[in-house]
């Protein structure tokens, strides 16, 4: 118990320190291929590792949607016996995590799945920590047992979410703008019915290896000992046996508008509103980040709350966002409002979308964005954690070693017309999809 409150008075720490300044990023790969980014920052005697594999949503089986997450979930869950090690279960794995003062996370998104290490640097503690994420990583058990009571947990889970009006609008407005893509993969009852831990095993043998990973790691060791971390975390992976993936196919742009109405007894309606958007490698990214942060996505200040809120009174909230991943993540405006309210509301935020990529923003929004967004780079980078994810969404993009160096220049850079090029570029306002839950048939 000494170590895990050593480790929560070092979290506070962090939590409340000084802004940091986007530091030097080392870079290089290891003879098994692994790719490893590091950043040193010795000021806490801590250390933050995420390691990234291509094993997300997006190469899930259809009618196993799901499986990515799902292993990743019951990966933390136990580790079999191998070399004469014992097996652990998760009560075991709980204490000896809790006895180390460290924590180890798994999960899965639609692109990569994702494991986290976080760990004193002590010299005994560090080693031990990540001697026990690298059995974690490289030798899950899989209890059948287990999977088989998450199962009915997820499932009731899923059954509880499904008596939600949020729970249709999303999946709806997916199916709607992802058609048959794997972002748009609904994970349900019937496609957890068809995942057996022996999926579980198949995609872990398959997609977790060390020639694979993209590891990135902040935290008080030099490139020296990183190395040496890295070889250990990874050294309970198969090593080979990387050939290219196969391609996964970009989401297609919609040809028509979509409109569906959901009836569902609610005090509110739910609109979501939007398509397919841009993949994360766009040039013309910091355009379209800046003009979404006037149109939608910096709160009270954005346009749309302006006009669907202040002006009108018709949504207590309303934003919009773009999520770019390895394929073109969804563009969305989403409110709720009275079901009478309803279609004055979509009219409302459709007329300010058109009439915004039709002109971009006026220099006065332009100024107060790049102000608001420049001033709150800072807080991006004010922890380890925050660094780590920054570094690791760096290199999993495969973005300059300068980036985050560069971030406040590039967004300086931006200019009503690179607003207003992009987003005719990327919105086409006449076809969109409208998802409205809530109300009477």
């Amino acid at each position: 118990m000494k170590r895990l409150q050593i480790l929560t008075f070092v979290c506070a720490l962090l939590m409340g320190g000084q802004a940091l300044a986007a530091l030097p990023i080392q870079h290089w790969v290891m003879p098994n291929g692994a790719r490893v980014y590091l950043v040193e920052s010795p000021a806490v005697p801590m250390l933050d590792v995420q390691v990234d594999l291509d094993a997300g949503g997006r190469r899930d089986p259809s009618a196993q949607a799901g499986l990515a997450r799902i292993m990743a979930s019951q990966l933390k869950l136990g580790v079999r016996a191998q070399a004469g090690q014992p097996a652990l279960d998760e009560n075991a794995l709980g204490e000896a995590w809790a006895d180390l003062g460290a924590a180890f996370g798994a999960g899965a998104g639609s692109d990569r799945m994702s494991f986290t290490l976080r760990t004193l640097t002590e010299p005994d503690l560090l080693q031990r920590a990540v001697a026990l994420a690298a059995r974690l990583m490289g030798e899950p058990a899989f209890n059948p047992q287990v999977w088989t009571r998450e199962r009915e947990r997820i499932s009731a889970a899923i059954r509880e979410a499904n008596t939600r009006p949020a729970t249709q609008a999303n999946r709806a407005f997916e199916k709607a703008v992802y058609a048959d893509h794997p972002y748009g993969l609904d994970t349900n009852e019937a496609t957890l019915a068809r995942i057996s831990v022996e999926d579980l095993h198949s995609l872990h043998t398959q997609m977790v290896r060390a020639c694979r990973a993209k590891v990135t790691m902040v935290g008080a060791v030099n490139r020296a000992q990183a190395e040496q971390l890295v070889q250990g975390l990874l050294a309970r992976m198969p090593q080979e046996g990387c050939a290219p993936l196969p391609a996964v196919a970009q989401v297609q742009p919609l040809q028509a508008p979509v409109v569906q109405r959901i009836a569902f007894d609610s005090a509110q309606a739910h609109v979501l509103m939007g398509q397919p958007g841009f993949v994360r490698q766009d040039p013309d990214y910091f355009a379209l980040i800046v003009g979404n942060y006037i149109l939608g996505g910096g709160g009270f200040v954005s346009r749309l709350t302006h006009e669907v809120r202040e002006k009108r009174g018709l949504s207590y909230s309303v934003y919009s966002g773009f999520s770019p991943g390895l394929h073109a993540g969804a563009f969305t405006i989403g409110l709720q409002t009275r079901p009478d309210q309803a279609e004055l509301a979509i009219k409302v935020s459709q007329d300010v979308l058109q009439q915004f990529v039709k002109e971009g923003p006026t220099e006065a929004e332009l100024q107060a964005a790049k102000s608001n967004l420049v001033g709150g780079f800072a807080l991006r980078l004010d922890t380890n954690r925050k660094l780590l994810d920054n570094v690791a969404s760096l290199a999993w993009n495969d973005l300059p070693l300068n980036y985050l160096d560069t971030w406040t220049q590039q967004v300086q850079r931006v200019t009503r017309a690179d607003i207003r090029k992009s987003f005719q570029r990327v919105l086409q306002p006449e076809r969109m999809v409208t998802v409205v839950v809530g109300g009477k048939p």
